[in-house]
């Protein structure tokens, strides 16, 4: 049988609804998977009653396929998408489209993009986030690689992606890796949202001595406002859940996060690229923190604790949590934008930083009310500098910041942590001063390496040292950054 649109490889959760979504659109979409068995029982069970085709062959699949012939890889990323290129491409031909729809690290899609191309394959590394209910209904695509790719994959992309006033949350983010450099870094703020979600509800619970039942009311409120958010509405619901006997779930569950690698990938490119990715990085090493679980319980045994006296009214105090989770919440996305946009600069990319927050308004995890305020801010001012600038959030950071400070100080007093909403506080104090004490790390540096310092009395550039001790003479070392 020849003359499907498309097709997709890997049969887990996320390919079979992508496959049902493609179909359901429209489109004819043949299937492979490594296990044949489960082929058969996706065409017996979820597909049946399709026009999805099955096949048992890599060479079936693609024997299946309408030219130029356009296949899915839905697999894990890392060394399985790489078999399966090596397995395809002496199946197609030039002009060919490979698209790894998977969690793959950037640099594996620059160097996919270059070495499929040297073959005359054309090569599409496209984020997908959403999770199962996305892939089914509409998730946000961020497809890059080659671009002459594009025009052959948009009237697929675009049409199952989720649409948000007409517009699809699919856009062409640029060459080589920089669709799945996007979704790393979709996938770092998400990391961010959610340990700031969960510290509010930590210094609700453990701080104001609020109720499960409470607190869910409050998400619940939170959910109709500013902070509107699929992460916000999903918290209400868990909150909401009770186990067996009666309990709330969310008590039962150990206190044990797990993570597999896109926020650790978001912070070392940080670093990397000398972006101060603060709130995202302290999100990360939480989640490190939690697994680190019977240490912890040993810890809390033989540690001493002091909380400082603390009085408040709950009702006065929540909200100071919820301005302190919306001003955190700007700094968090703000950081992964400076990141995407140096990103830029060093790669050789074109992002469209108000085209990336369209993408994220529908379909994906970090799905906001919120990211319209983004896309305006660089509607406004497409050469933004930091959206800490725009005259919109610098509004609503004046209005969040009292309550942002005092949350601050209850987590400190109480002994409650807030990695997150601190690190974001200390970088946005840091963002706004003029001066900072590095000038005594720079005097530091030279005292004992001899390593230079600017002065602020000279050009930019021009480098000086001091013998500190007397006895060290004019010879310094070489300046370089890194």
């Amino acid at each position: 049988m020849t003359g499907a649109d498309i097709g997709l490889i890997g049969l887990a959760v996320m390919g079979q609804n992508l496959a049902l979504n493609m179909d359901e659109r429209g489109f004819r979409v043949a299937v492979f998977n490594r296990t044949t068995d489960k082929v058969d029982a996706f065409l017996a069970g979820p597909a049946a009653g399709t026009r999805i085709i099955g096949t048992h062959s890599i060479q079936g699949l693609v024997e299946s396929l309408a030219r130029p012939r356009k296949v899915m890889l839905m697999v894990r990323a890392g060394e399985v998408v790489d078999q399966f290129i090596q397995a395809l491409v002496s199946l197609l031909d030039p002009g060919d489209v490979i698209i790894d729809g998977g969690n793959s690290h950037f640099p594996d899609s620059t160097r996919r993009t270059r070495e499929l191309g040297s073959h005359g394959i054309l090569f599409v590394g496209a984020g997908v986030s959403g999770g199962e209910e996305g892939a089914r209904h509409g998730p946000s695509i961020m497809p890059g690689g080659n671009p002459a790719a594009w025009p052959l994959v948009q009237g697929i992309l675009q049409p199952i992606a989720a649409q948000v006033g007409g517009a699809p949350c699919c856009h062409w983010v640029g060459p080589d890796g920089a669709g799945h450099y996007v979704k790393m870094v979709h996938n770092g703020i998400e990391y961010g949202d959610m340990q700031l979600i969960a510290e509010a509800y930590a210094l609700m619970r453990y701080g104001l001595h609020l109720s499960v039942a409470e607190i869910q009311a409050v998400f619940a409120r939170w959910g109709t406002g500013v902070l509107d958010s699929y992460l916000i509405e999903i918290t209400a619901q868990i909150l909401q859940a009770r186990d067996a006997d009666g309990e709330p779930l969310i008590d039962k569950i150990q206190d044990r996060a797990a993570q597999k690698g896109t926020g650790k990938w978001t912070g070392i490119n940080a670093l990397d690229l000398g972006v101060p990715l603060t709130l995202i990085a302290e999100a990360v090493f939480a989640r490190c923190l939690s697994a680190m679980k019977e240490e912890r319980v040993r810890a809390s045994v033989v540690l001493p604790e002091e909380r400082l006296s603390f009085t408040a009214d709950p009702d006065s105090f929540v909200t100071h949590i919820h301005d302190a989770l919306y001003a955190a919440k700007i700094c968090s996305y703000a950081q992964g934008f400076m990141l995407m946009r140096e990103a830029a600069r060093e790669y050789g990319w074109q992002i469209d930083l108000g085209d990336v927050a369209l993408m994220w308004r529908g379909g994906c995890i970090i799905r906001s009310r919120f990211l319209n305020d983004i896309k305006a801010a660089f509607e406004r001012d497409p050469t933004l500098e930091n959206l800490l600038q725009d005259g919109f959030f610098r509004g609503e950071i004046a209005g969040a910041l009292r309550g942002w400070r005092k949350t601050a100080a209850m987590s400190v007093g109480l002994g409650i942590p807030a990695p997150a909403m601190t690190s974001a506080l200390a970088f946005y104090d840091g963002y706004r001063s003029a001066r900072l004490p590095a000038d005594l790390i720079q005097a530091q540096r030279d005292y004992f390496g001899a390593h230079t310092y600017e002065r602020v009395d000279a050009p930019a550039g021009q480098r000086f040292h001091t013998d500190w001790t007397g006895s060290g003479g004019p010879v310094a070392s070489t300046a370089y950054e890194v």
